[in-house]
């Protein structure tokens, strides 16, 4: 069962795209500007809209952690918002000008990307916001891009109806010609990847086009060979070319909009239809599901977005446990980050923990992250007006235990290998999940030990991905002694 929710009727123009982080809602229009909403009860935040750009806004997104949203626009500038606030990070330009048409960020907030209608591909460095590279990667438009959930990869697909697959150096690992028929409007990866046979890696890739179709694509590499794609469902029940597709972060669901004015609701794993909603008076341009609750959000020409529940007869029992996997991939265990990295929503989970939830309003109020945290004294404690001595007490006493849990004399523990006991130089993610040293679970790979060092369980592949923001961390944790 969905049932209708809310209708947002506050865009002048057609809504282009919309985006859920874990608390806001984001939309974007041909009328230049972007709107944020509360997800608590869809009221629009004091700040919004956000006007910045010259023409038209194509796309948006929030960052992994939700602290920040990108927008794209037909002046050539990709805006790096902050989301809490609605002020401006960055402003990121093409170097042609050329209009962009769609863009993505890391997740694990290290790159952005954006596509232009010149046929390139922009990489900017997140934390830096320079640009990295600018890349032909089509002859055509470059009408939609995605990283990879492992944010090693991106999909570029074009006017031309071809899909590519490119690593971050913009080295092409795979071309699928004519994927879509007069064009590729939209494409997006499942959240999850698995290990086949204990040698393949496969993610799955959902496109959608002009030729009416809305696809589920396996793309896989086994161990020292090329990357490749194999088409696994094909949707045919939209009757109009499919504008936007997106996974639920379970990947149990994928949706789509279309020009016929639907919505389609799809089993992403038997590749069944489940249900196709036709509130909208005009094309659905957009289709964008909640992290963290059973919503979906559709945006169409009509100017109006629409939020949907998500009931039982469509994810099954899954509603309660799918905010848990998806709060699992967006937000990671704060533990596994240095205390100044935690978001606002980690600081949330933290002060529950340790039974400090009444303070939890008076934090979210003042927007204290992990940085803010970290900085708290008394005389801050007091200027947040808790007025109780003993629970202000016990604040400090909780921050004092957590800066020393977090900072042995080599360093916080989740920096050290597990294997050295050393401080990281260069982590990787094993098949296990574990970070370590490169250097170290190499050679313990190479000596023939195919088991996890911290569970030995056999390890599924040997296939290692850097740590990106751990090594970051880590690097700001030593620059900072």
């Amino acid at each position: 069962m969905t049932s209708l929710l809310h209708t947002l009727r506050h865009h002048a123009d057609e809504v282009s795209c919309c985006s859920f982080s874990p608390s806001l809602l984001a939309t974007c229009s041909g009328d230049k500007t972007l709107r944020v909403y509360n997800t608590a009860d869809f009221s629009e935040l004091p700040f919004s809209p956000l006007s910045g750009h010259g023409y038209g806004v194509h796309c948006c997104c929030f960052s992994s952690c939700g602290r920040h949203l990108l927008s794209c626009s037909t002046d050539g500038s990709a805006i790096v918002w902050h989301a809490g606030t609605g002020e401006v990070a960055a402003v990121l330009v093409h170097p042609a000008r050329s209009p962009l048409r769609a863009c993505a960020v890391a997740p694990d907030s290290s790159l952005v990307l954006a596509g232009a209608c010149d046929g390139t591909a922009a990489l900017w460095d997140f934390p830096s916001k320079a640009l990295r590279r600018c890349s032909a990667v089509s002859e055509s438009s470059v009408a939609a891009c995605c990283f990879s959930p492992c944010g090693q990869m991106f999909v570029t697909g074009c006017t031309r109806g071809d899909l590519k697959l490119w690593d971050t150096d913009v080295s092409l690992l795979h071309v699928e010609k004519d994927a879509h028929d007069l064009g590729v409007a939209c494409c997006s990866f499942a959240p999850q990847f698995k290990v086949a046979d204990g040698r393949r890696v496969e993610f799955r890739l959902a496109s959608c086009g002009q030729d009416s179709r809305l696809t589920i694509r396996v793309v896989s590499r086994r161990d020292g060979a090329d990357w490749g794609m194999k088409l696994l469902h094909t949707f045919t029940s939209q009757v109009s070319p499919v504008l936007s597709c997106a996974f639920s972060c379970d990947g149990e669901l994928l949706v789509s909009g279309s020009v016929d004015k639907s919505v389609a609701i799809y089993d992403a794993n038997r590749g069944s239809l489940l249900h196709t909603l036709k509130q909208h008076d005009g094309y659905v341009t957009t289709v964008a599901l909640s992290p963290t609750a059973p919503r979906i959000a559709t945006g169409s020409m009509d100017r109006t977005v629409n939020v949907w529940g998500i009931g039982e007869e469509v994810g099954g029992t899954a509603a309660e446990s799918k905010q848990t996997v998806c709060q699992g991939r967006k937000l990671p265990g704060h533990r596994s980050l240095l205390v100044a990295d935690w978001s606002e929503e980690d600081v949330h989970t933290w002060l529950c923990e340790e039974g400090l939830q009444e303070l939890a309003g008076i934090f979210e109020a003042n927007n204290i992250d992990g940085a803010e945290l970290d900085r708290l004294s008394g005389e801050t404690a007091a200027e947040l007006r808790i007025e109780s001595v003993g629970l202000r007490g016990r604040l400090l006493r909780k921050i004092r235990a957590l800066r020393a849990e977090q900072s042995g004399p080599d360093g916080p523990d989740e920096f050290l290998c597990p294997i050295t006991r050393e401080l990281m130089k260069d982590p990787v993610i094993a098949a296990d999940g574990y970070s370590y040293e490169r250097e170290s679970i190499q050679s313990w790979i190479k000596g023939k030990n195919q088991t996890s060092p911290m569970t030995n369980l056999v390890l599924q592949t040997t296939l290692l991905t850097p740590n990106r923001s751990l090594k970051m961390a880590i690097t700001r944790w030593t620059s900072s002694k």
